[in-house]
């Protein structure tokens, strides 16, 4: 048998993936199921608005914040205030804080003019003031009666865009029904964050296991291993339905023992050791 080279990206568990559970609840089945940290989504759960309350249930826990998810969603609009740099000023705190390396950022909704005019040299200006990535996610137009619509400013896929860092997830390349190998290819070296989730295509936003959809979730983690990925891959699926907490961690544990099946490489294969990207 062939020897297994694993590369340096560790393996997270969002914290939204514990919904309807807590963040408290997150680092508990982190820890139990052997992630190696936790990306906290900030959202209307005051525990995760918290910078110090986050630090001591790392600590206690001895699950490591990886990364923050600044309030980006519709239901966060009034999380951390309704000024969208000021959310993401203090992301980038909290991140300090706690130690994390990367801030997920999405894309401005068009009805935030002033921020969406500014957002790419604004996230320049802050990336250029500091260590944490700021890593900007592809998103998804919306469907309706055949045609799509798009929420997000100037697009819903960054890639094109020269932001220095971004963030994949395989659940909005569903929805969007985009090629997910093309926009990890386009955005090359500034991949620094890994949404592993999966979908089937629909015009809701899925984020099955990985391995339950038609995403090729396998296809880019052994990318990624090829090339010797430094980053963050961060299992953020929906475990909405599970009727006990067993069922839960039941999902959990199936898409880290994916995601660490298919993150490997062959040890004689060229890996070219990068901090980030594919």
């Amino acid at each position: 048998m062939g020897v297994v080279r694993v590369p340096e990206a560790k393996v997270a568990l969002s914290t939204a993936s514990v919904y309807p559970e807590s963040t408290a609840a997150a680092f508990e089945v982190a820890a139990r199921l052997g992630y190696d940290g936790v990306e906290v989504m900030v959202w209307t759960d005051p525990v995760s608005q918290d910078p110090e309350a986050l630090k001591r249930l790392a600590d206690y826990h001895d699950v490591p914040v990886l990364a923050v998810h600044a309030p980006c969603l519709i239901i966060t609009q009034r999380v951390w205030g309704t000024d969208p740099w000021a959310k993401l000023v203090r992301a980038r705190n909290a991140a300090d804080l706690l130690g994390a390396k990367t801030v997920v950022v999405h894309p401005p909704f068009r009805w935030q003019r002033d921020y969406a005019r500014d957002f790419l040299a604004g996230i320049q200006r802050m990336a250029g003031e500091t260590d944490v990535q700021f890593a900007v996610e592809n998103m998804f137009p919306l469907r309706a009666r055949g045609r799509a619509v798009t929420p997000y400013s100037p697009d819903w896929d960054p890639a094109d865009e020269e932001f220095r860092h971004f963030t994949i997830d395989l659940s909005h390349t569903s929805v969007s029904q985009s090629d997910a190998m093309d926009m990890a290819t386009r955005m090359g070296d500034r991949l620094a964050h890994v949404h592993i989730a999966d979908g089937i295509g629909g015009p809701r936003d899925e984020h099955l296991v990985p391995g339950r959809g038609d995403q090729p979730c396998a296809e880019l983690l052994e990318r990624l291993a090829t090339s010797g990925f430094a980053g963050t891959v961060v299992v953020e699926v929906n475990t909405r339905r599970a009727e006990s907490r067993p069922e839960r961690e039941a999902d959990l544990a199936e898409a880290l023992a994916f995601t660490r099946l298919y993150l490997a490489a062959p040890a004689d294969t060229d890996v070219s050791r990068r901090s980030s990207g594919v």
